[in-house]
């Protein structure tokens, strides 16, 4: 202890003698900025061996502060030096050495004995010796360490520093792998270069007589090479190349290449050539502006063999183009863009740049203060499947919504107001399924005022009613008649709606120890104008229909605007909730729906068509961050057989994650479900060793007794290298899209690129 006061004392007097030689050391300080050193990490400052009163900042408005154990100024030479534990330290800029000497006649600075230069942007440079002069645009420096901050090391025997920003090393070794290592002096990868020189300005650093070597063997040579540095991330150059391989296309090569052209632009192009079909020429622009960003992606192929593929993919000359955009008026408004041009509808999936099934081309306009909303848009749909008819498809739509939130408060509750806005067409009328009727046109507008209200009595009851008005214009033409095949009319439809009601909860708490139990009862009763005229409109957004536990306490379990529940009816649930100590639950909920009075809106199949609904219960066990277990289902009240359910469970346990979902939903027909669907999807990732992990996934239709897709892979990821290799089973069959089986590897070299391999069979 006597010994460390003594040596900060020995400390402070050096800072005092050295602000006697100002411009000597401000030259020194910006000498910090002579050589492009790069991120220190926690074991690089071990490697440093920094004395740990080194960390101490000057103080605040200090320009400079130079602590040494002596400081020396030989006035007759002009030449100061700084012996033992030399540290100065100029604003953020940092120089650590055994001994610092400034030469003021010749303008050069000395630093020996295991130098550490670190500058603002945590780049660090160790290094034997340096030698900067001419006011430190010029610089040497000897077995010299570069630590970047992108967590790779460049080693090298010299590096000579020009021109302020130009840094040239010789017999250089680079590489990123600090713990994935084959033995502690031999990297798993490492790139060995004649030479290598560091162009700040271009941000990038090119090797000469470059050699790629693996597990320490030469893998392949050659006579230049270049990456980014990680100052400029963003520095024009080639990216990762992929090579595919597929029946009809044959070998596909692609090589993109990045252009930076400013800060806020870029373009890169995707140059692809297929052996069988030819060149494929894709370029993407993107754009940033002050108000938000755009990108402009474009491509096209003149095909060369257009018979090998199915319709519509057999023709001579396909391509798209697509442009998006995202901007802000002020801090309330926003609009946007997003359109698509096809060739045809397989063009984007067959050279694997889009799997949209469905395109929608759109202008938007959206605000938002406060509670308050606002939307409009107009889009346009195509679909892209074999079986889709565009002509029943919707290729132009106007859709507005606005809500409003009143401030104050109306007979103790909260008033709102919601108006919705569309209008749609077509060029054919279509009947999509039974019972649902669709027009060439329809323009439609809602209008509704909702009051709610909560209170909560002494006993703890949770009282909840609410109103709301609604009234409807619907203008239809060409609606096509369900009963009579051909058969269309026009027409023009008002409604009012109004309904109310009441929910009522009444919660049950218990403790046990550092657990808790919830359980509450809830009746709902809602009154309602019976539907009508539904028959004279044309149904675009209610056609869907899944009641579940979810849906159970919704005032309207209509998907959409288009349809309406009238009627009568009284909800009936039990919801219960168990909570851990740990921060684990367990929730569950079991309800039914009763129509009292009035016509039913639903039709069979629903699960709501009758005097009572079927029974609806969901169950979700969350114990740990580790395991999630969720489960719904309805069942039919008549039988109690499990009619729909779905069925949820997550897990991590250690090295070994996954996932299962199954689904199985009973036909509908009058809500396009013609028959009985059951899926089960699985995901599975185990991580064996600390880089390696075997992965898989499978989705099975168990309805049709047949495979979507399968996939297994393996994959090896450490701190400089990732690995993937993968074979994928994909039995979607669409036009030109047919069932496939590909296998790819993909290898990710950090921080210098990658590539990826391809074969379909």
């Amino acid at each position: 202890m006597v010994q460390d006061d003594a040596d900060r004392a020995g400390w402070r007097k050096g800072g005092r003698a050295a602000r006697k030689l100002l411009p000597v050391l401000a030259l020194v300080a910006l000498g910090a900025q002579a050589l492009p050193a790069q991120a220190a990490t926690n074991d690089a400052q071990k490697n440093a061996r920094v004395p740990e009163f080194y960390t101490k900042r000057p103080a605040p408005g200090t320009p400079i502060d130079v602590l040494a154990l002596r400081i020396i100024y030989d006035s007759r030479r002009d030449v100061a030096t700084a012996i033992g534990q030399v540290k100065i330290t100029y604003g953020p800029y940092v120089l650590h050495a055994r001994k610092v000497i400034y030469d003021r006649k010749t303008d050069q600075l000395y630093a020996d004995g295991h130098v550490t230069l670190r500058e603002p942007k945590g780049n660090v440079l160790i290094a034997d010796y340096v030698n900067i002069d001419d006011k430190f645009r010029n610089g040497f420096a000897r077995h010299l360490r570069l630590l970047m901050t992108n967590d790779a090391t460049l080693k090298a025997r010299y590096a000579v520093r020009r021109d302020g920003y130009l840094t040239i090393y010789t017999d250089v070794h680079y590489t990123r792998c600090k713990t994935c290592r084959v033995d502690e002096d031999t990297p798993l990868w490492e790139v060995r270069s004649r030479e290598a020189i560091h162009d700040e300005n271009a941000g990038r650093i090119y090797h000469k007589d470059m050699t790629f070597r693996l597990l320490g063997m030469p893998l392949f040579w050659l006579p230049r090479f270049s990456h980014p540095d990680p100052m400029h991330p963003r520095s024009t150059g080639f990216l990762m190349p992929r090579i595919t391989n597929s029946g009809d296309l044959g070998i596909g090569i692609s090589t993109p290449f990045f252009i930076n052209l400013a800060p806020n632009y870029d373009l890169t192009l995707y140059p692809a050539f297929y052996t069988k079909q030819g060149p494929f020429a894709r370029a993407v622009w993107r754009h940033r502006v002050a108000s938000g960003s755009y990108e402009v992606d474009t491509g096209g192929i003149r095909q060369l063999a257009p018979s090998r593929l199915k319709s519509p993919g057999d023709r001579e000359w396909r391509g798209y183009a697509r442009a998006k955009g995202d901007f802000r008026l002020n801090s309330r408004w926003s609009w946007g863009f997003d359109g698509t041009a096809l060739s045809d509808r397989g063009v984007m999936r067959k050279y694997d740049i889009d799997s949209r099934n469905m395109v929608e081309s759109k202008v938007w306009l959206t605000g938002l203060e406060g509670r308050n909303y606002f939307e409009g848009k107009v889009a346009n749909f195509r679909g892209l499947l074999d079986d889709d008819q565009n002509g029943v498809i919707p290729f132009a739509t106007l859709d507005l919504q606005y809500r409003h939130t009143f401030h104050n408060a109306y007979f103790g509750g909260e008033l709102s107001y919601a108006s919705y806005i569309y209008s749609l067409h077509r060029k054919r009328e279509n009947v999509p399924f039974a019972g649902v009727a669709q027009g060439t046109d329809q323009t439609r507008a809602i209008s509704e005022l909702v009051w709610q209200k909560r209170a909560v009595s002494n006993a703890g009851i949770v009282t909840s009613p609410f109103a709301r008005i609604r009234g409807d214009l619907y203008v239809t033409q060409n609606l096509a008649d369900p009963l009579v095949p051909g058969s269309v009319r026009d027409d023009v439809s008002l409604r009012f709606l109004p309904s109310a009601g009441i929910d009522v909860r009444w919660p049950f708490m218990r403790s046990d120890g550092a657990s808790q139990h919830v359980i509450s009862p809830v009746v709902q009763l809602i009154a309602a104008r019976n539907e009508y005229r539904e028959d004279r409109i044309s149904n675009e957004d209610s056609i869907s229909m899944n009641f579940t536990a979810h849906s159970l306490f919704l005032h309207n379990r209509f998907s959409g605007h288009d349809r309406f529940e009238g009627g009568v009816r009284a909800n009936v649930g039990l919801l219960y909730s168990f909570y851990l100590p740990m921060g684990g639950f367990l929730r569950a909920s079991i309800g039914q729906s009763y129509h009292l009075a009035g016509e039913n809106s639903f039709e069979p199949g629903t699960g709501l068509a009758g005097d009572y609904s079927d029974i609806v219960a969901a169950v979700a066990f969350n114990p740990s961050e580790s395991l999630r277990l969720s489960w719904q289902g309805r069942f039919d009240a008549r039988d109690m057989k499990l009619t729909n359910q779905e069925l949820r469970a997550s897990m991590s346990w250690g090295n070994l994650s996954g996932s299962v979902m199954y689904a199985r939903l009973s036909a509908d027909p009058t809500h396009g479900l013609t028959t009985a669907q059951e899926q089960i999807y699985g995901l599975l990732n185990w991580k064996f060793s600390r880089d390696w992990k075997l992965f898989g996934s499978w989705l099975y239709d168990l309805e049709a007794g047949r495979n979507v897709r399968r996939s297994i892979g393996v994959g090896y990821d450490c701190d400089c290298i990732g690995l993937q290799l993968e074979y994928v089973q994909d039995y979607t069959r669409d036009a030109d899209i047919v069932t496939s089986h590909t296998v790819r590897l993909t290898v990710d070299i950090k921080t210098l690129g990658g590539v990826s391999f391809g074969k379909s069979f």
